[in-house]
């Protein structure tokens, strides 16, 4: 296990096939005297899920912030496939790939869920709505976007909820509703923070069950902030450990779990590995261990 991973120089692969990796470089952001991410580097590669963990205020979501750009970074560098994303506003990063579900629920309450879901869509796609008032092209887009949004709903079972309210949904629903409003926006990295907070242990599996099938798309970077540990074990190809801002581990899950930084830094204890579960299963009818 190495103490850190350094980011890629280059981002075309070894037969000359471009990569659309993701790599922040010497990321930092000071608040007054305090340090929250601190010269932070690591490279994301396409095909893999990483969970990022740590104790509270190890500096988790501030990172996710600075590489969505809810933060500006006092220093440093995000890139992806090597385009310079640092001094880019949310809103064009989102256009550039990135894509982020959030701790807490971000959807527009008095929408349908198809509503919701076809605003995504449209915002992705630079179609005829875009472009001047022919009504005929307007409403032919208007066709489109619903239609991909009505698949969307249908690929995660929700076309029974299609004209509910957001705000009537159950709160597993509205984090099921969350994932499709990131899959509309078709991003290249798809960024998770906390994403079965509030869940009891018959909802949870809902949205892991998601993340588990984003994951079969290879071409996609999916990193995940979780305090669950059963969560980062059954999800995670590798393992970042961030302590006080600073990157202190990275490697495969059992192996970054089973060290005594780790133990210390994240767990405050040295606690083995094999004790560290969940009071849920992971997937629908699975005990816990």
């Amino acid at each position: 296990m190495s103490a850190a991973r350094p980011p890629e120089g280059a981002d075309t692969a070894a037969e000359g096939t471009p990569v659309s990796r993701l790599v922040t470089k010497d990321l930092s952001i000071r608040f007054g005297g305090h340090v929250a991410v601190d010269g932070l580097s690591c490279s994301f590669e396409p095909g893999q899920l990483t969970a990022i963990v740590g104790s509270n205020g190890a500096g988790k979501t501030t990172y996710f912030n600075l590489i969505c750009g809810q933060l500006r970074a006092s220093s440093g560098s995000v890139m992806l496939g090597g385009q310079d994303l640092t001094r880019l506003s949310v809103a064009a990063r989102t256009h550039a790939g990135l894509g982020r579900a959030f701790q807490l629920t971000q959807l527009f309450p008095r929408l349908s869920v198809l509503e919701n879901l076809r605003l995504a869509v449209q915002a992705r796609q630079a179609g005829r709505h875009r472009r001047g008032l022919n009504l005929w092209s307007i409403w032919s887009d208007h066709q489109a976007l619903t239609e991909r949004a009505r698949l969307i709903l249908q690929t995660l079972a929700m076309t029974e909820r299609a004209d509910s309210p957001a705000a009537s949904l159950p709160h597993a629903d509205q984090r099921k509703l969350e994932v499709a409003l990131l899959m509309a926006l078709e991003p290249q990295v798809y960024l998770f923070d906390e994403p079965t907070a509030g869940m009891g242990q018959d909802e949870a599996p809902v949205i892991l069950n998601l993340i588990r099938a984003l994951k079969q798309d290879r071409s996609k970077i999916i990193l995940l902030v979780e305090h669950k540990m059963e969560v980062v074990r059954e999800l995670a190809d590798r393992v970042i450990v961030l302590t006080n801002g600073r990157l202190v581990a990275d490697g495969a899950p059992a192996e970054v779990m089973a060290s005594p930084v780790v133990q210390q830094a994240y767990l405050g204890t040295a606690q083995a590995p094999s004790t560290l579960q969940t009071p849920w299963p992971l997937r629908t009818g699975m005990a816990a261990p």
